[in-house]
């Protein structure tokens, strides 16, 4: 009877961990952002709500997060005059170009 209560205990965490991540409100994972080469900043598990800002202008994004994101050449998550954001895909890298400007802010795109 002892391994039948531990099983149900082990069930009943894995069930839980489920449930807690079903509700995150956080991007599983690091966006890493670099200048040239330069490592700029990591972010490690950014909240999926807002815009969120580099610390300066970057040239290379890895998401290495469990989300898709947006990234915007603008500081407020905005899409400048004639520009666009630009849709990054989860565990997947970005190089901007350089007539666009420098990614200064991303968000998460809605699932």
């Amino acid at each position: 009877m002892p391994a039948s209560r531990s099983m149900a205990a082990l069930a009943g965490a894995a069930l839980l961990g489920i449930a807690l991540t079903a509700c995150q409100d956080q991007a599983s994972g690091q966006v890493v952002a670099r200048s040239d080469g330069r490592l700029v900043e990591t972010i490690s598990n950014p909240s999926i709500d807002g815009c969120h800002r580099f610390r300066e202008g970057v040239t290379h994004v890895d998401n290495f997060t469990e989300s898709s994101m947006l990234l915007y050449t603008t500081p407020d998550c905005t899409e400048s005059s004639g520009g666009e954001s630009n849709y990054l895909d989860m565990h997947s890298s970005d190089v901007v170009v350089r007539s666009t400007g420098l990614w200064q802010s991303f968000s998460f795109a809605p699932e």
